[in-house]
């Protein structure tokens, strides 16, 4: 039996919490198959103004964005088995070959672009519009895996996706946006960037180390994150889903009918939402992050219910989901992992590496919490990248990360490997780095700025670079190469390669 009652008793600590600590906020909306059930908010939208976060603020969507775009493209009737080639003819010859739906499920091993930009030293708050970004996509030397082997996220297929859809229609994606979205009565819209103007946007903010700051994200969105939209309103996007109001009709079921790898396994990841379990029932949902935003959308498909939490602070919103969601269903949360290992673990060689903390894991700089699988290992919820684990011996960890196997080790202290330091050139783009036998490295940033960073050696000759830019960490791997030239990789990006242009390296 639904719990109403316990669920609005959740939210209301949830949402109390923010307003008592007097800045940002968010809301939390309920909803069935017939509409908002219950919705309340708290904190502030724009703390230099006072003006309080309610259900109808308006606020960044994020990731959340995505599954409307497949909603689009499957309403169109165009076809996820072909390749990106079909109609994008000046995509680098290995992106052109990867299937559209390879490109949305996340295993199409396309590089993220926010994350090659930032190897190459522009931040993410630099202005950069569509076309800018789209040359550099289109220079990219090739892409991070063989298509269909793993899922790692990246938001490149879906701003393909948007030009697939426009090219397909002749519409504007704006347009495609308001006339799926404005016969349900929706506050939903397409923003392109930040700089455009969204009536009663609320603002976004960090946790710097002197207080609250606002957060800065100045690519072109595209569709893969570009909606702005209330909690209500999304909320009422979710219920027409459940529900396959007209022109919703059988559509979640398509967006999140199972998708496969190459070798026949399930992945988690569909059509821009994640499937889940919390307890005895089936989830299906998608977070969403700005530098400044978090939010999370979850639905318990069979049962015809949901949450939505939308956030204008930079912290987790999975979790207070879960919390509420759970409340509602009378499900028990997931069990918190016991005896997790602790520190930095990589594979034997290659690129991949993770780093446990007692109750989450980076993967190759992506975040993840993980929770007991009730059998004495540990999974993810997951938020996006469906992990399970388990020790298989002391120092070592093996299972299954974004459908593929890994088998990790724990990292010893490790000296440099010497091989390392020189100055090094990226060969597609030409961006320098240096890195010094003491090991420290001038990484690229902000054109021939440079910024410092601390390495943390590997064996095997490899290192972690350690970026922050305002809230956001970023730390690829530096990995040495059979022909001498050195990778850059994180997990959503990893094609950059280096070669030496002077051994050592004091600048």
């Amino acid at each position: 039996m639904l719990d109403w009652s316990q669920a609005l008793t959740e939210a209301t600590e949830i949402t109390e919490g923010w307003t008592r600590e007097l800045g940002p906020g968010g809301a939390i909306v309920l909803f069935d198959r017939d509409g908002i059930q219950e919705a309340l908010g708290g904190g502030l939208a724009v703390i230099e103004h006072g003006l309080p976060f309610t259900p109808d603020t308006t606020n960044r969507l994020a990731s959340i964005s995505k599954h409307i775009l497949a909603t689009l493209l499957l309403l169109e009737g165009v076809p996820l088995d072909a390749p990106l080639g079909n109609w994008l003819e000046d995509l680098p010859e290995a992106l052109a070959q990867v299937q559209l739906g390879r490109a949305l499920d996340m295993s199409g091993a396309l590089p993220d672009m926010m994350e090659v930009l930032w190897q190459q030293g522009s931040p993410f708050t630099a202005s950069l519009g569509r076309d800018e970004i789209g040359a550099v996509l289109r220079r990219l030397p090739g892409l991070n895996a063989a298509p269909g082997t793993e899922m790692a996220y990246s938001n490149t297929g879906w701003r393909l996706g948007q030009s697939i859809l426009e090219s397909r229609t002749g519409v504007a994606y704006r347009a495609s946006v308001a006339g799926l979205v404005g016969p349900l009565g929706l506050p939903i819209r397409f923003v392109n960037d930040e700089s455009e103007v969204v009536p009663g946007l609320a603002t976004g903010y960090w946790r710097g180390e002197t207080g609250w700051r606002r957060g800065r994200y100045g690519p072109h969105f595209s569709a893969s994150g570009g909606m702005a939209g209330s909690a209500a309103g999304l909320a009422g996007w979710a219920s027409a889903l459940l529900a396959g109001r007209a022109p919703l009709a059988g559509m979640l079921e398509k967006l999140t009918a199972p998708r496969h790898f190459v070798d026949g396994s399930e992945s988690a990841y569909r059509l821009g939402l994640v499937s889940s379990r919390l307890g005895d029932v089936a989830l299906v949902g998608h977070g969403g992050s700005l530098p400044g935003y978090r939010n999370h959308v979850l639905m318990a498909p069979a049962l015809g219910v949901g949450v939505v939490v939308l956030t204008n602070r930079e912290e987790d919103a999975l979790w207070p989901a879960l919390r509420v969601l759970a409340a509602l269903l009378g499900q028990a949360l997931p069990a918190p992992v016991q005896g997790a290992p602790l520190g930095l673990f990589a594979e034997d060689e290659g690129l991949f590496w993770a780093e446990f903390t007692p109750d989450a894991i980076s993967v190759m700089g992506g975040y993840e919490r993980l929770v007991s699988d009730g059998a004495g290992g540990m999974r993810s919820l997951p938020a996006y990248l469906d992990i399970r684990l388990r020790h298989a011996a002391d120092d070592v960890v093996e299972g299954m990360i974004g459908g593929m196997r890994r088998r990790l080790t724990r990292v010893p202290p490790t000296p440099l490997d010497a091989s390392l330091a020189g100055t090094w050139r990226e060969r597609s783009f030409g961006v320098e780095m240096a890195i010094r036998a003491d090991g420290t490295a001038r990484m690229p940033w902000a054109g021939g700025v440079g910024v410092e960073s601390t390495l943390t050696p590997l064996p095997g000759g490899r290192a972690l670079a350690d970026l922050m830019h305002g809230p956001w960490r970023h730390r690829p791997c530096l990995c040495l190469q059979a022909d001498g030239s050195l990778k850059l990789a994180s997990h959503r990006a990893r094609v950059l390669q280096f070669d030496r242009i002077a051994k050592g390296a004091t600048t």
